[in-house]
């Protein structure tokens, strides 16, 4: 059979799994929720995780809310969508929350804030991220994928003064009084058109600036740990040999469908290290929620359809659902500290923390791994 027939018959098997299961009964409305199938596991909070004692910072919680989708991301979000779905969150007993100046040009800051400074800053986890600094504008804006961001333009600065000016303006966009971790955002080979040059030489202006001068606010007390928030993992390999992270936000790089290579060659080097990893993206952005869009808006790869049909007939016989499955995936290895998927709407976020409180059957782990749709090495939940 050659590649074309072969990728053909791969993608009708794919279709009629999804045709028969509940959940790809149909395409998700945007904005919907797929139901958490499972039963319960009793007792704690589903999201809470005691942080270890010693060594370099990790924040106290499995899951957080990734504030990508306040700004406008994939969809236009409004203010009061914003400030309900932070609320949940609250609600819910997500105490994480990571953002950026990048998110909406500022408005995933300033939407956060609105609620975070409800709640003594001690009672949560706060991230965002240095590397662009905004200025407001009357003219027209650059063009970007954000649905009505805020009227700023941005440029790079990975310098001393930059990071402390963009920690800074953060605070005054949130409206709070400290960051706890700080993640050098975008510095990465898939972005270079943006950055105007190869990602190497950004990576050397941040080492002469941004890196030393985060480790000087951690030292000061002004946050308890940096790294890079990054969609591939060379700058995070490079900063723990040539700098000193505590945490790295690696994005598109570990979940349920895609994860190998991570688990292979990422992971060890970072745990090698003590640093640990929050997971972003861990649904694909939609796509392991039965959604037809992959990560940031990247073509769907080939083999994805049917591998994600065979996973979904599994959680089917098994009595969960995918995005359960997907998120405590995505949660087990040890290196990682928490993962942070986003969120549009509070029922998107009681969702997920529903999903996290939901006991797996150890059976249905060892089938992913029979069937070979997952790593025989990967960690799986208890």
């Amino acid at each position: 059979m050659n590649s074309r027939r072969q990728f053909l018959s791969l993608a009708a098997a794919s279709a009629a799994v999804m045709a028969a299961s509940p959940l790809f009964a149909q395409s998700p409305a945007p904005g919907s929720v797929l139901p958490t199938r499972g039963t319960p596991r009793s007792g704690g909070s589903p999201v809470a995780r005691p942080q270890p004692a010693g060594g370099r910072y990790r924040p106290p919680t499995r899951m957080g809310l990734g504030g990508a989708p306040l700004g406008g991301s994939l969809a236009p979000t409004t203010r009061d969508a914003a400030q309900a779905t932070m609320a949940a969150a609250w609600a819910s007993g997500v105490r994480l929350f990571d953002t950026s100046p990048w998110y909406g040009l500022g408005l995933s800051e300033r939407r956060m804030g609105n609620e975070l400074h409800l709640h003594p800053a001690d009672q949560y986890t706060l991230s965002s991220k240095i590397g662009r600094l905004l200025t407001g504008t009357s003219g027209p804006l650059q063009k970007t994928n954000w649905h009505d961001p805020a009227p700023f333009r941005y440029r790079y600065d990975y310098s001393a003064d930059g990071a402390r000016r963009s920690v800074e303006d953060s605070l005054n966009r949130l409206g709070v009084s400290q960051l706890d971790i700080v993640f050098i955002h975008d510095l990465s080979p898939e972005n270079e058109k943006d950055l105007g040059m190869p990602w190497e030489q950004r990576f050397a202006e941040a080492l002469r600036g941004a890196m030393p001068e985060l480790s000087k606010m951690r030292e000061e007390g002004l946050i308890k740990g940096w790294g890079f928030g990054v969609n591939r993992p060379q700058p995070a390999l490079r900063a723990v040999v040539e700098s000193d992270p505590d945490i790295m936000l690696l994005a598109c790089q570990y979940s349920l469908l895609d994860h190998e290579t991570t688990l292979r060659d990422t992971f060890p080097k970072l745990a090698e290290k003590g640093v640990s990893v929050m997971v972003g993206s861990p649904l694909l952005a939609g796509y392991l929620t039965g959604r037809e869009r992959y990560l940031y808006g990247s073509p769907i790869p080939e083999w994805a359809p049917a591998k994600r049909a065979k996973i979904a007939a599994i959680c089917e016989r098994h009595g969960i659902d995918l995005r359960t499955a997907a998120l405590q995936f995505a949660d087990a290895p040890s290196v990682v500290s928490c993962i942070v998927p986003g969120a549009r709407t509070p029922e998107q976020v009681r969702a997920n923390v529903a999903s996290m409180s939901i006991a797996i059957p150890a059976d249905f782990w060892a089938e992913l791994k029979k069937e070979k749709l997952i790593a025989a090495d990967a960690e799986v939940p208890a």
